[in-house]
């Protein structure tokens, strides 16, 4: 007996069909409110499961830490899936895409595997390794329920006083061009994340290293220096791009007809989802609160996805008023919604909507550890060694561990690690850098003094910690180039007084002013923000590995680009 009309299945839940068949049909069957409601990414804490189903919301986030309670992988999959279940309750059944920051390892949740930030990376000039980075950390972004990642940064940093600085690969297109394997990582497999290339474009040059600056560079510069990390990354099939806050030579880009549509999506024939950055749209006049008209402006310039965390319901009204009026064509509007349902068939969420469960034992995973502290321990690099001070010898020797860093999880991982600006103290496990000397150091005597208060008792070395605290984007600019701050001064100073050879081991997210200290050191390691895995600093200190780390940065009046030094 064939199927009654009444009960027939929809094309577009065919699984059979093809996914653009699958795509056009259930376009058709999408009312002015459904398409909208696809175009608007709420954030959690705004938003209920009544919402999702009520309003059609096509997609969520969480931004940095907002988590559910407790912050578990299993409550993340928890959350997630109510929320699903939410958008299944529509009309017609179109899933959520939910995204969020995963921007070195599932760096939100509770327990997963922190994996240095991209500066780090930068510094091994291994993309192979990066790839491998990408595929761990969708399995664990998976096994939350998730599918949408907001990784890699692809900018070029071309100034350190950046608060971002630490999320860039390096200061050349090649090195983030090169990583943009990430997105290879992240999407290609099973199961399959949805990579987002940010942030376009121009973001790393801003005047000053100001976050959400103005680059000011002609065209033919623009597009020698920041574009090629971008052309890699649409070559990769890069599922998502995000626009950057920045301006380019005044105009933001989330105004940027030419930059979006001309050329991400004419010329370099990016085919997935543009999204806004977090309430983006809100700031293209520089006046807090959206319009109608930066509304209108950023969805005809080639936004598909307007990221707007709690005014979304006014954000719907709006831009549903935009396009009754005319101003904002429904070709447009098709084009957004087309882009946005064609990652959903890609990624199986109408077949499988839910957490898949079997993933979940993946996050913090013993292989995936394993991987981080491979990729912190030829992350690291070796910028001045005087007399063969490294690596450290074993038998006999005494050694006094000290400094704000040597003992602190959350200054390894740094800002986006549990909270958005990070913070400090054990935030997450994992192996801090002190809890890795007393690993590696064999028959060596290792005494943990955070103020070098016992710098006089005879050591054979010192090896000295020091660096930033966390911060994120923003609250991360600086004026000026950073140095060490009174509490590191202070332990230096007793070393020096002492006499004790120090070798210092930088914990931070981009070049430091140390020059006025460096020449009194034995040996200095950029270490760089290593994330959970702090044995993979000693492994480089005690010679079971020899660094082999090169700047992907300019070290200001000390090291140039690609220095880096060998045992």
């Amino acid at each position: 007996m064939s199927d009654s009309p009444a009960t027939t299945r929809p094309p577009y839940l065919d699984a059979g069909l093809p996914v653009a068949a699958r795509v056009a049909d259930l376009l058709a069957r999408m009312s002015l409110a459904d398409k909208v409601g696809q175009m608007t990414q709420a954030e959690r804490a705004s938003v209920t499961p009544a919402d999702v189903t009520a309003y059609r919301l096509g997609s969520m986030l969480s931004g940095g830490g907002s988590s559910p309670t407790p912050n578990t992988a299993r409550a993340w999959a928890d959350m997630y899936d109510g929320y699903q279940r939410a958008a299944l309750d529509t009309p017609l059944r179109v899933p959520l895409l939910y995204g969020v920051d995963a921007v070195h390892g599932h760096n939100n949740v509770h327990g997963a595997t922190i994996f240095p930030h991209n500066i780090g990376l930068g510094a091994t000039r291994d993309p192979e390794l990066v790839r491998r980075i990408g595929r761990a950390t969708a399995e664990e972004v998976a096994g939350t329920g998730i599918h949408w990642d907001f990784a890699p940064c692809l900018a070029v940093v071309r100034d350190p006083r950046w608060g971002r600085t630490y999320e860039a690969f390096g200061e050349v297109p090649a090195i983030p061009e090169a990583m943009a394997t990430m997105v290879s990582g992240l999407q290609d497999g099973v199961p399959s994340v949805l990579a987002t290339a940010k942030h376009y474009l121009g973001d790393g040059g801003t005047t000053g290293g100001v976050d959400r600056g103005d680059t000011r560079l002609s065209e033919a510069e623009l597009r020698a220096l920041h574009l090629p990390p971008f052309r890699a990354a649409v070559e990769r099939g890069v599922g998502s791009v995000m626009v950057s806050y920045s301006a380019w030579n005044g105009l933001p880009l989330h105004a940027h007809a030419y930059l979006l549509t001309t050329v991400l999506k004419g010329e370099l024939g990016f085919d997935g989802i543009v999204v806004s950055d977090y309430n983006a749209v809100d700031l293209i006049d520089g006046e807090p609160g959206f319009t109608p008209e930066e509304v209108r402006t950023a969805v005809n310039a080639g936004l598909d996805m307007v990221m707007v965390p709690s005014e979304w319901r006014r954000f719907i009204a709006v831009l549903c008023a935009e396009v009754e009026a005319g101003r904002v064509p429904m070709a447009r509007v098709d084009d957004a919604v087309r882009r946005i349902l064609t990652a959903k068939f890609r990624l199986g969420l109408f077949e499988s909507p839910l957490a898949d469960r079997s993933w979940t034992p993946s996050v913090g995973s013993p292989a995936h550890r394993a991987l981080a502290r491979e990729a912190v321990r030829a992350s690291q690099v070796l910028l001045h060694n005087d007399g063969g001070a490294l690596p450290l010898a074993r038998a006999g020797a005494r050694y006094l561990v000290t400094g704000r860093n040597a003992d602190d999880m959350g200054h390894q991982c740094g800002g986006w690690s549990i909270t958005w600006q990070g913070s400090s103290g054990a935030i997450t496990p994992g192996t801090t850098i002190l809890d890795g000397i007393r690993a590696a150091a064999g028959g060596a005597e290792i005494v943990h003094d955070p103020g070098a208060e016992r710098a006089g008792d005879g050591w054979t070395a010192a090896i000295a910690v020091l660096g930033e605290a966390p911060y994120a984007e923003f609250k991360g600019d600086r004026p000026e180039l950073p140095g060490l701050d009174e509490a590191d001064l202070a332990v230096l100073a007793r070393l020096r007084a002492a006499g004790v050879p120090v070798v210092v081991v930088l914990v931070s997210g981009r070049p430091l002013d140390v020059a006025a200290h460096a020449g009194d050191w034995a040996a200095l390691v950029a270490a760089w923000l290593p994330g959970t895995e702090g044995a993979g600093v000693a492994d480089v200190l005690f010679g079971d590995h020899p660094p082999a780390g090169r700047l992907p940065v300019t070290w200001p009046g000390l090291y140039p680009f690609g220095h880096g030094l060998s045992y």
